[in-house]
């Protein structure tokens, strides 16, 4: 009798599934605010929850620009949408986080073409990679999942500060607890773990935020940092042990669209200013981990960062 239970379980999970992930993906995004005039920047927009993040936003009228490193991809992706929303306003940009080069030719095209931006979403990532290096040579975690979007920041600020109200939200993961900011290994030439270094990277987006928050007071630009799930994407691509956990454990993984929700709430929910450096979780409020508060690593990292890629410290 065990055995032919053990037998129908898949077949019972799998029917189940929908069920077992709207319990477990609590928190969506019910703003019903419209974006006409808008424009917005998402990263890694080519996939999972960027694309699905793209999608909403241009659902919603604004003008989306996909900054994407594979173009081709990035293409077929705008016409899905354009066709899906109707909205013809989605556009592609080259992007590579992994080149500072790149990040400033985007960040120069994009100002010579946009005289506003009101939203910018730092989504792309990358995790558990083997150990390599940006062309820049900084560790690639550190260097695309914060470096990259540290300088992209940098670049489109007085944009946004010029767009004012406008937000900045970055991408974050739950694994931040398990984050610490060695700066004496900055770039993991002394001592490597691929999981430890996405870890460390998503603590360093939240210190990022925060330290952000801090400076952009009384602009009228507002940062938020989250935590969009557990989500199949394609995240876990450098990972086969990952790959294999995300297929064993799909029926209690979040759809990219219900990974985006918490990115998407944080864009345009009317009313978050006063929560500017917060990380948020479901679309609430979410506990971060004790070197995350931590502000004096906060100041520390940025100014770090800023000296890593040759900008004027203030």
């Amino acid at each position: 009798m065990i055995g032919v239970l053990l037998l129908l379980l898949p077949f019972f999970l799998y029917i189940a599934a929908p069920q077992i992930r709207k319990m477990l993906s609590s928190g969506v995004c019910t703003s019903t605010v419209q974006l006409s005039g808008k424009v917005a920047v998402v990263t890694g927009a080519n996939t999972g929850i960027g694309k699905e993040t793209a999608k909403e936003l241009a659902q919603r009228g604004a003008r989306v620009y996909l900054a994407c490193r594979d173009i081709q991809k990035g293409e077929l992706v705008a016409k899905e949408i354009q066709t899906l929303t109707g909205n013809q306003q989605v556009l592609v940009r080259e992007l590579d986080l992994a080149n500072t080069k790149s990040i400033r030719a985007f960040a120069n095209n994009f100002l010579a073409e946009e005289k506003h931006l009101h939203i910018l979403i730092n989504n792309a990532g990358v995790m558990m990679c083997p150990y390599s290096k940006t062309a820049d040579g900084f560790e690639m975690h550190m260097g695309v999942n914060h470096l990259g979007h540290f300088l992209l920041t940098h670049l489109l600020l007085e944009r946004l500060k010029d767009s004012a109200p406008s937000r900045i939200v970055n991408v974050s993961s739950i694994a931040h607890h398990l984050g610490r900011i060695h700066f004496h290994n900055l770039q993991g030439e002394k001592f490597y773990n691929a999981g430890l270094a996405y870890c460390h990277s998503k603590l360093a987006n939240i210190l990022f935020t925060q330290e952000l928050a801090r400076r952009l007071k009384g602009s009228g630009v507002t940062t938020y940092s989250v935590h969009p799930g557990t989500v199949n994407s394609d995240l876990v691509r450098h990972s086969i042990f990952m790959k294999w956990m995300w297929w064993l454990f799909s029926f209690f993984i979040k759809t990219p669209k219900q990974g985006a929700q918490t990115s998407l709430y944080c864009a345009i929910t009317e009313g978050l200013e006063s929560l500017s450096g917060h990380h948020f979780s479901d679309c609430s409020v979410a506990w971060i981990s004790a070197q995350a508060r931590n502000a004096t690593i906060a100041r520390r990292l940025w100014d770090v960062s800023c000296d890593l890629l040759g900008i004027p410290m203030n």
